[in-house]
C-alpha cells in the first residue's frame, strides 16, 4: 500500500496492466455488480439538475427505473448509488449496437451538460472506500475486465496511466504526480 496524505492506494493500481476493451466487453461494467453505481451526495444533486437533458439519451427502460424508483437510490450498503433496470444494467445507459454506454458521457460528449459521469464510474475498476480517517483506493480485477487486463498488458498500460483523467479528477493533479513517482519508483526495484 501507499499512503499519500489521507489516501491509500493499492499497489495494484501501480502494478497492472489495463486498458478497456469495449468490443470485448460490451460495457458490461455498467451491468454486473452487487447493486449501481456508488455517487456522491454532490452527484445526486448534480444529476436532479440535469436530468431534463440527460432524459432524452437514455432508454425507455432507464427512464421508467429513474422515475419510479428516483435518481439514486441507497443500496444495501447505505450508500447512494444509480437505480438498476431491472436488477441488471444502470438505468442511464444506452445501447450503441450491443456495447452499453454512459448515457450521462454522452449528454457531455455532446456538450449538453458539463458533469461527464459520476467518478465511480469514470474511475472504474478502481473503487474508493471512505473510512474515517482516511480512503482506500482499491484496483478490483474482474472477470468482465478480462479483454482489458489482455489489452494493458499487449499495450503497456498501467491501471494508473489509463485512468489518469478521473484519477486527476478525483485527487487532483498533485496526488496524481506523487502516484507517477512512486510508480517509477516500483519499477526501479523490478
Amino acid at each position: 500500500m501507499l499512503r499519500i496524505n489521507d489516501i491509500i492506494f493499492s499497489f495494484d493500481i501501480l502494478e497492472k496492466k489495463f486498458k478497456c476493451d469495449l468490443p470485448a466487453c460490451k460495457g458490461n461494467c455498467c451491468r454486473y455488480g452487487d447493486s449501481g453505481a456508488p455517487i456522491s451526495k454532490e452527484e445526486v444533486h448534480i444529476l436532479d439538475k440535469i436530468w431534463p437533458v440527460v432524459k432524452a439519451y437514455l432508454r425507455p427502460e432507464g427512464i421508467k427505473a429513474i422515475e419510479e424508483r428516483g435518481i439514486s437510490v441507497i443500496d444495501f450498503e447505505n450508500d447512494n448509488v444509480t437505480p438498476l433496470i431491472d436488477n441488471a444494467e444502470c438505468a442511464y445507459t444506452v445501447l450503441e449496437g450491443n456495447i452499453l454506454r454512459c448515457g450521462i458521457e454522452k449528454a457531455w460528449a455532446d456538450r449538453k451538460i458539463s458533469f461527464q459521469k459520476p467518478v465511480s464510474c469514470h474511475l472504474f475498476p478502481v473503487r474508493i472506500k471512505l473510512f474515517s480517517d482516511f480512503k482506500a483506493v482499491n484496483y478490483e480485477e474482474l472477470a468482465i475486465c478480462s479483454g482489458a487486463c489482455k489489452k494493458g498488458s499487449r499495450e503497456g498500460i498501467y491501471v494508473y496511466e489509463f485512468l489518469k483523467e478521473p484519477l486527476i479528477r478525483a485527487f487532483g493533479e498533485k496526488i496524481y504526480k506523487e502516484l507517477c513517482i512512486a510508480a517509477e519508483e516500483l519499477r526501479k526495484k523490478e
